[in-house]
């Protein structure tokens, strides 16, 4: 059997969408279960509009998601000069045409067309003209009058297009540049891709490449047609359904595992099973249990997914991540605690690690209470602080248990619930009314943080000591 090739091919005119980032997945995962060959081509032949922060867009959302390819990236503008050649050579031998239509003549077609209720198509005016040099032209393919193109889709199965469904279409442009029906088959054909995994907005596209492929003597790839990604409502995905761009969601605190198994699920299934290694992924992939039926994304199960990676993957990876949302924040971790014991403190209170650094602010910079966080302290409260300050400092283990003992005792000596002391406190020292569990909070603070947060407070709310 050829060894399979499958690439990733986006356009460089925005940024890595989850729609192309399952895509590539799937491309990705293809490759790796049959010892194949992932390869990124950059599509950028439409000059307008690609751009080179696109590019890196797109670099910078596989690179997060692990989606390494074995071979490129490609990028189509360094291959003009072989379309060109090809060009020329379909020129020469039939299978395409110059066409001289103006803009005009092609409108006034189309309105024609339509008011007879027709496919707008083109009607192949210029087939049989002589070549001119002195005239402005496109060049077109010359698409098979008869006959049907049929092909196996392997998610859709059999599909079947008649050729008079298909006109000429274009395949340089006046100023000589390829496009992208043409340039994507010269590709295929040159980097010798045996699976093209993409999405079904492309479908009306094969019929088209396939007579391509076979006008210029290659034989066509298999196709594998993958339904779009919905909304939540039901309608296609779009940018007010919020987060769409693969690194948003790192920016929105996701780790890049949940997102792959995220998208994997996204029109892919496995029996029963939810959380996949990657793997089990690789052993269990088959192009053929791709689902027809869209799939609708589900904020609450990638949250519920996210938060299973914080809690399960690798603590020095999930910190790597955190440091990321630490640092775009501002927070200077280089004093306080490692970043994995904050993890393990917060990872069941919080399901994004965006959620966990903005939580978690309090434990490398000095607390500054708003007046409305300066309520929670009474004559009473204070009291109780000023002596559990004093207690603490006398610890000899600064441990949560020893925490613990003091905070209940101290309680107790002034007749009060440990929640009436615990939560002052916990104001105190994170300048908040919600955190972990007060002791051990006050076990990663340190004991001299403690002290000093405490410390502050009882000078700007003075009292005499008991």
């Amino acid at each position: 059997m050829t060894q399979v090739r499958t690439r990733f091919a986006p356009s460089p005119t925005g940024f890595l969408h989850i729609g192309g980032a399952r895509t590539a997945l799937f491309c990705w995962l293809y490759a790796r279960k049959m010892h194949g060959t992932y390869i990124l081509r950059i599509e950028d032949t439409d000059l307008e509009r690609s751009t080179q922060e696109s590019v890196q867009a797109i670099l910078d959302g596989l690179e997060w998601l692990n989606l390494f390819q074995d071979e490129g990236p490609y990028f189509q503008t360094q291959h003009f000069d072989r379309y060109r050649e090809v060009i020329a050579k379909m020129l020469e031998e039939g299978s395409a045409y110059r066409c001289y239509c103006s803009k005009e003549r092609l409108e006034l077609l189309r309105e024609e067309q339509m008011a007879r209720k027709e496919k707008p198509r083109y009607d192949g005016h210029c087939r049989n003209l002589p070549a001119d040099s002195s005239r402005e032209c496109v060049v077109r393919f010359k698409n098979p009058d008869e006959g049907v193109v049929r092909f196996h889709d392997l998610v859709r199965g059999e599909v079947a297009i008649a050729n008079a469904e298909l006109d000429d279409l274009i395949i340089a442009r006046t100023d000589g540049t390829p496009t992208y029906n043409f340039t994507v088959v010269v590709d295929d054909m040159d980097m010798h891709i045996t699976h093209v995994i993409r999405g079904d907005d492309h479908i009306n596209n094969t019929p088209r490449q396939i007579n391509i492929f076979k006008a210029l003597g290659a034989t066509p790839p298999f196709y594998a047609h993958v339904p779009m990604i919905l909304g939540s409502d039901g309608k296609r995905l779009s940018k007010r359904h919020g987060a769409v761009g693969v690194m948003q969601y790192r920016e929105d605190g996701f780790l890049p595992e949940a997102l792959i198994n995220y998208l994997v699920r996204l029109g892919w299934s496995h029996g029963d099973q939810e959380i996949f290694s990657i793997s089990e992924l690789i052993e269990y992939f088959e192009i053929t249990d791709i689902n027809r039926a869209s799939a609708a994304i589900n904020p609450d199960k990638l949250l519920w997914l996210n938060q299973h990676y914080m809690k399960h993957s690798d603590p020095l990876h999930v910190a790597q991540e955190l440091a990321w949302h630490m640092e775009r924040l501002g927070i200077d971790t280089s004093n306080g605690p490692e970043l994995v014991d904050i993890i393990a403190l917060q990872v069941d209170r919080t399901k994004t690690l965006k959620e966990m650094a903005e939580r978690s602010r309090y434990f490398y910079e000095p607390v500054v209470l708003s007046e409305e966080m300066k309520t929670h302290f009474t004559e009473e409260n204070l009291q109780a602080i000023l002596l559990l300050r004093d207690r603490l400092a006398q610890l000899p283990l600064w441990s949560k248990d020893a925490i613990h003992e003091v905070l209940v005792s101290t309680a107790e000596m002034h007749g009060l619930k440990l929640g009436k002391l615990a939560q002052p406190v916990r104001v105190a020292l994170t300048g908040g009314t919600v955190s972990p569990s007060i002791d051990a909070t006050m076990v990663l603070l340190g004991k001299k943080c403690v002290l000093e947060r405490l410390d502050a407070l009882l000078v700007d709310k003075p009292l005499n000591a008991p």
